[in-house]
């Protein structure tokens, strides 16, 4: 697989759509999605354990579940999925927090609203929400935090 790119000082200033339809953008994607898959195994793993294991309730056994999961992210995110980011390491942290924040609202509410519409399993409501809430957050850290699109 080829490298992908630091975006340029002059691609940043391409319309956002010009520079998701890139080669680059898809290098990026495919990396993420797959360092995502890892992670989310792992989410999905500890999930699991607390609710069946220890008997914790599907909601807030979701919520320790995607903070421990996500804190192995940034590490590989950094140097496999963004490599070559001239963020400073404490600084793009603070950005990947931020951003998983806003992945964790939008996990968190979007699951709420599965369990309590749907009688979709918890597990599979937690799946088809991962795929929404992955996607934004790999839009916030590609063009915000990383700037590699």
């Amino acid at each position: 697989m080829p490298e992908p790119e630091t975006a340029e000082v002059g691609q940043l200033h391409r319309p956002l759509l010009l520079r998701l339809a890139s080669r680059n953008a898809a290098a990026l994607l495919m990396r993420n999605t797959m360092l995502s898959c890892l992670i989310f195994a792992l989410n999905l793993l500890l999930l699991r354990v607390l609710v069946e294991e220890l008997s914790i309730t599907a909601l807030p056994a979701a919520a320790l579940a995607f903070v421990a999961a996500n804190s192995f992210q940034y590490v590989f995110a950094r140097s496999w999925v963004f490599r070559g980011t001239e963020r400073d390491f404490g600084a793009g942290y603070a950005y990947f927090l931020a951003n998983a924040g806003i992945g964790f609202a939008t996990t968190m509410i979007l699951y709420a609203a599965m369990l309590a519409f749907t009688s979709i399993h918890y597990l599979i409501a937690r799946v088809i929400v991962s795929v929404f809430a992955g996607l934004a957050t790999f839009l916030l850290n590609a063009t915000l935090n990383f700037r590699r699109i």
